[in-house]
């Protein structure tokens, strides 16, 4: 990422013909190309042009140009600062609240799954992907799907994992929980007809954080 500070002057046209008249800015040019124009107050950039395009840069001149015939000009009256940078890989964002967050905060305490029921392993392997979570309390095995948001295909998610466990005796008698942040309406009762259990959690409460008590349905 290239980071110019400089008195510029830009000139764009395109579907409609701007000027930005003299001044101090932020230039950035991206990696892949994108060129921003930035003030130092207001959200959003003053000028922004997107990638794919052309840069023809003759020493204190820039001129852009891309497919669509858009043309953004760029004069550096006097450069302030003129720096390249490498970020490195982006990891992504990360949201708090994942699916993943939840199986492993219910891998670590089980027990809120029901009373005695114990961790068998994360990740239990079928022919049609793993069990979420496999576990075991004094009635038997239990088998836990986790989802952020809960809906009507992680209970026939579910539904497929149980009559494919039941084929195994060694797992019997088997039940299931379905296991989420928020279960829908329609996904409730569906799996109420099919003999599997919902659970809804809050994740301040399994993390520790004081907050609302722990919803069962």
């Amino acid at each position: 990422m290239r980071l110019v500070i400089a008195e510029c002057t830009l000139d764009y046209s395109g579907r409609l013909d701007t000027h930005l008249p003299r001044a101090v800015r932020l230039i950035i040019r991206k990696a892949d190309g994108t060129v921003t124009v930035n003030a130092d107050a207001g959200r959003q950039p003053l000028n922004w042009f997107p990638a794919p395009n052309d840069l023809n840069e003759a020493g204190d001149l820039w001129t852009l140009t891309n497919a669509k015939g858009e043309r953004l000009v760029i004069q550096l009256h006097k450069i302030l600062s003129d720096e390249t940078v490498q970020l490195g890989d982006e990891p992504g964002l990360q949201k708090q609240g994942t699916e993943d967050e939840l199986q492993t905060l219910l891998a670590d305490r089980p027990e809120v799954l029901g009373e005695g029921v114990e961790l068998v392993r994360r990740e239990f392997p079928t022919s049609l992907g793993p069990v979420d979570l496999l576990c075991r309390d004094e009635e038997g095995t239990v088998a836990v799907e986790v989802k952020r948001s809960g809906g009507i295909d992680g209970v026939e998610q579910l539904t497929r994992y149980l009559d494919q466990l039941r084929g195994d005796i060694r797992l019997h008698p088997i039940r299931g929980i379905f296991a989420a942040l928020t279960i829908t309406p329609q996904a409730k009762t569906l799996a109420e007809s099919r003999g599997i259990e919902c659970r809804e959690f809050d994740l301040d409460q399994l993390r520790g954080v004081e907050s609302s008590d722990l919803k069962l349905f």
